[in-house]
């Protein structure tokens, strides 16, 4: 079966409830267990308006801790409400005047403000259908502020213990894991449910924050908050990232204990560990234990985490017999299976199949946003089909809603990676002049450039671009980009300039992160000025599953 062009028809609203349960009070900052940020109380530069809080609502027939969806991303739903099914009114406008702000500092209260002005009321469903879409395609901090509008009209807006948990996700995202911290503790303890706790253990989960997250874990376990999948599959996709297999293994072994039942993104989630580490055998017995579950039916993100792992490894059969089964289960809206074929294809270098998957998406919808033109430019280019991935750049340039330079960035890398220098300086040129903006990634590629031809000053001077762009916040140089300028510097004996590199990791907080350093051999057990010492057997990687829990984090 091929995809073909459909149309979404609403089912019914549902309504549901759900029923508090008050538990004995338990200590749980105490210094055995998590060690929060010294004066978070009380110095925290991240002050929360809150409006009272009431109990989310979910249906009795149902498990109350989560709502089954279609995709992975979706494992920490914690209550929330499916808003896809709701019929669509006139929020879809209001996003896209959000999302398409020319200055970002008016926010989103500027533009709710404004529909206000003119009349028109939002409810309920549409500002948190409006979020839903922010956080879908990554603009955590409009999404934030449209919370923080509704907090400052509590009167007309009902905030639930779901709305909550989701705040202190971007909360995190937004002011950084010590403010997300700082609000959960000034909630009522009567009101940090599964929910909330399990927003807060996403938290620290995606930051590989290992001892937090277990200790958090423990917690939720003691509160009865772990007697359900959901925490238990954040768990495992922590130690799964962190490689610990042997781990993720016991958790399999106390849900079967406690007899938990292991849910859809369970098993996924133990899927890709598998292929983690290489054990094919061991994937398709855990598919065969997986299709056995007569509560379990495997979904499109069971077949496209199968096939990365036979792409992989070369088994390219099996991994187009899966791209089969995925297209086969796509259903409805969702744009993610398209996303995710359109990506494996390229990596299985199938540009047939990557053309005839994108025709498919685009007759299905309306328009494609800039994350689907990024999916096909960078699976044609991973095939080497230059000519189509430059005339649908084009193309996305005449369509765009705003630059994105990421999808500039991988034609930039492409032309860099083939020598064509002069190329990637007039693509360059050309995005400037279209009043795209470069990103930190963007300098580092003509940082790579410079490397390659030795030419050490030039790269630094990319390098420091890279650290004031704009979301530099986040950005890190590749560590073999800065082996290979240590290397450089050592040859030439350029003390000057090894100095101005260790200067640039300093500022970017790269020096005090073992982690990181552990990818740097020839600083291994270096000690180095306002940074720490690195052990030279300090294990290091990633085999890019940390993406995966990215994709669990879309819906909490």
């Amino acid at each position: 079966m091929i995809l073909q062009p459909t149309t979404h028809k609403p089912p019914p609203n549902h309504h549901h409830n759900y029923h508090h349960h008050h538990h004995n009070q338990i200590h749980l900052f105490s210094p055995n267990t998590l060690s929060f940020s010294s004066g978070l109380l009380q110095n925290s530069a991240f002050s929360v308006k809150q409006p009272p809080i009431v109990p989310a609502i979910c249906n009795a027939h149902r498990n109350p801790l989560f709502v089954a969806c279609s995709s992975i991303s979706q494992v920490h739903s914690y209550g929330t409400l499916d808003y896809e099914r709701r019929p669509m009114l006139n929020w879809n406008a209001v996003y896209k005047q959000i999302s398409m702000l020319e200055d970002p500092k008016l926010g989103s209260a500027s533009v709710l403000n404004q529909v206000e002005n003119d009349d028109k009321r939002l409810t309920k469903w549409e500002l948190c259908r409006i979020v839903k879409e922010l956080r879908k395609f990554k603009r955590f901090k409009y999404a934030l502020e449209v919370y923080d509008w509704m907090n400052n009209r509590a009167e007309r807006y009902r905030i639930t213990t779901s709305d909550t948990a989701i705040q202190l996700d971007l909360i995190a995202k937004v002011h950084g894991i010590a403010s997300a911290e700082h609000y959960f503790l000034k909630l009522p303890d009567a009101l940090k449910d599964k929910r909330i706790y399990g927003s807060l253990l996403n938290v620290y989960a995606r930051s590989r924050m290992r001892e937090k997250s277990e200790s958090l874990m423990d917690i939720m376990r003691s509160k009865g908050y772990a007697s359900h999948a959901l925490p238990f599959n954040v768990m495992m996709t922590l130690y799964m990232n962190l490689k610990d297999h042997e781990k993720l293994e016991s958790l399999i072994s106390e849900l079967k204990e406690k007899n938990i039942a292991l849910d859809i993104y369970t098993y996924n989630i133990w899927l890709s560990s598998c292929g983690a580490k290489g054990a094919v055998e061991k994937m398709e017995e855990v598919f065969e234990l997986m299709s056995a579950d007569p509560a379990i039916n495997p979904n499109w993100t069971t077949f496209s985490t199968m096939a990365t792992v036979y792409i992989k490894l070369g088994h390219l059969e099996k991994a187009e017999d899966c791209l089969k089964k995925i297209e086969s289960r796509v259903t409805g809206r969702d744009r993610l299976p398209y996303h995710y074929l359109i990506s494996l294809y390229g990596s299985a270098h199938n540009k047939d199949e990557v053309y005839r998957v994108w025709n498919l998406y685009k007759a299905s919808f309306f328009n494609i946003p800039n994350l689907g033109y990024h999916t096909v430019i960078s699976a044609l280019a991973r095939t080497d089909e230059m000519e189509g991935a430059e005339k649908i750049y084009d193309e996305w340039l005449s369509v765009k809603s705003f630059f994105d330079p990421r999808i500039t960035n991988i034609l930039l890398s492409s032309y860099v990676r083939k020598g064509l220098s002069q190329k990637a300086e007039t693509m360059f040129g050309q995005m400037i002049e279209a009043g795209g903006k470069p990103n930190s990634m963007t300098w580092e590629i003509f940082a790579e450039d410079h490397i390659r031809n030795t030419r050490i000053s030039e790269a630094l001077s990319c390098l420091n671009s890279a650290t004031l762009a704009d979301g530099s916040k986040n950005w890190r140089p590749n560590p073999s980009n800065v082996s290979l300028i240590l290397k450089i510097c050592e040859q030439q004996a350029d003390v000057a300039s090894k100095d101005a590199l260790l200067a640039i990791l300093r500022r970017m907080g790269c020096l005090n992160d073992v982690a990181y350093m552990s990818y740097i051999p020839m600083l291994s057990g270096e000690r180095i000025p306002g940074g720490v010492p690195v052990a030279e057997d300090s294990d290091g990687g990633d085999d890019g599953t940390f993406g995966l829990l990215n994709e669990l984090q879309e819906t909490l």
